[in-house]
C-alpha cells in the first residue's frame, strides 16, 4: 500500500529521474576517487586544456547537501517545466545553462586573479547543479508568476530575485561564497536571456518572450525599476539592435519589421500552458492523496 504523502514524490519524469542519478553517480565518484575532482570540477589554471570541465563542472557535487538540493530541486522543478517545455528543449536548456554558466565563472575567476593577484581564484575547485537550478527559477517565473507559495505566502515569480538577495546576504558571512554566488548569478540571467530572446518556439516558429511581466526589471521591487530599465535597456539593444515597440499586436519592430519572438500573444499562451500543467499536477496529487487516506480508513476498517 503506498503511504498518504506518495503523491508528492510522484509524476517525475524519466528524463529528470536518468539526470538525477546521474548528479549522485558523480558525486559518489568524487567521494569515492578525490582525485577526480582535478578532471570533472572547475579548477580555472587547468581549464586548458582540460576544457571539458566547462561541461562536467555542472553535474559534479562535491556535497551531500549539495547533491541533495540538487536532486531535488531537479525532481520537482523538472516536473513543472519539461511539460511544459518538452524533453529536447528541457535537455536543451540544462545543457546551454550549465556550459555558459561554467564560461561566465571561468572568466570571472580569471579576472578576480588579475585584480587581487590571489591565487585561490584559480585553483578553487567550482562545481555543482545550482547554476541550472537557479536557470529553472527564471522559468517558472516564466509560465506561472502569479501562482502563490502557500507556505511562504509569496508569488513565484520573486523566488529568484529571493533566492539571489538570501545568497548574496549570506556570502558576507561565509568565505566560501565565491564558489556558488557567481554560479547562482550567472544561471540566474544566463536563463532569462536564454528564455527571453532565444528559446526557439516549434508551435510559432519564434524566439523568446517580449512580454512585459518578463522584462528584467520584473526582478526588481518597484522603487528600483526607474535606476535598473535604463541599465536593462542597453543590454537589450546588444542583444536585439536598436528596437522599439510598435504600437500594433507585433510587438518588437526593428526598422518597421517585426523582431523574430515578437509575439506577446504566444507569451501568454505558454503562461496559460504553464499554469494549466501545474492545475492538472496539484489535481493529480490531491487525487492520489486522497485515494491513500480512503486506503489507509479501509485498513483501519478490517483491524477493527
Amino acid at each position: 500500500m503506498s503511504s498518504p504523502g506518495s503523491g508528492i514524490f510522484s509524476g517525475f519524469t524519466k528524463l529528470c529521474k536518468g539526470l538525477a542519478v546521474m548528479l549522485v553517480g558523480g558525486h559518489i565518484v568524487v567521494q569515492l576517487l578525490p582525485v577526480s575532482v582535478t578532471y570533472l570540477a572547475l579548477i580555472p589554471a587547468r581549464t586548458i586544456p582540460f576544457g571539458w570541465n566547462l561541461i562536467t563542472a555542472g553535474y559534479v557535487e562535491q556535497s551531500v547537501h549539495g547533491v541533495v538540493v540538487s536532486t531535488l530541486g531537479l525532481l520537482f522543478m523538472g516536473k513543472l517545466l519539461e511539460p511544459v517545455w518538452g524533453s529536447k528543449e528541457f535537455l536543451k536548456f540544462i545543457f546551454i545553462i550549465n556550459f555558459l554558466t561554467s564560461v561566465c565563472v571561468f572568466v570571472t575567476a580569471i579576472a578576480l586573479y588579475y585584480v587581487t593577484m590571489e591565487e585561490k581564484y584559480l585553483y578553487m575547485p567550482l562545481s555543482g547543479f545550482h547554476g541550472v537550478l537557479a536557470g529553472f527559477l527564471v522559468g517558472i517565473k516564466q509560465i506561472v508568476p502569479d501562482q502563490e507559495l502557500h507556505l511562504l505566502k509569496i508569488k513565484v515569480k520573486w523566488l529568484p530575485s529571493l533566492v539571489l538577495l538570501l545568497s548574496i546576504a549570506i556570502s558576507f558571512f561565509t568565505p566560501e561564497s565565491a564558489t556558488y554566488l557567481p554560479t547562482l548569478i550567472f544561471g540566474t540571467y544566463i536563463g532569462w536571456i536564454y528564455l527571453r530572446y532565444l528559446q526557439r518556439k516549434p508551435e510559432s516558429k519564434l524566439r523568446g518572450d517580449p512580454s512585459e511581466e518578463f522584462a528584467f526589471f520584473t526582478f526588481f521591487p518597484e522603487f528600483l525599476r526607474p535606476i535598473v530599465d535604463p541599465v536593462a535597456s542597453i543590454f537589450h539593444r546588444m542583444l536585439c539592435g536598436k528596437s522599439e515597440v510598435s504600437s500594433d499586436s507585433q510587438g518588437y519592430t526593428l526598422g518597421g519589421a517585426p523582431l523574430l519572438g515578437s509575439d506577446p500573444i504566444e507569451a501568454s499562451r505558454r503562461r496559460e500552458r504553464g499554469a494549466r500543467a501545474l492545475e492538472e499536477r496539484l489535481a493529480a496529487d490531491k487525487l492520489v492523496a486522497g485515494l491513500n487516506s480512503e486506503e489507509a480508513h479501509v485498513d483501519e476498517s478490517d483491524h477493527v
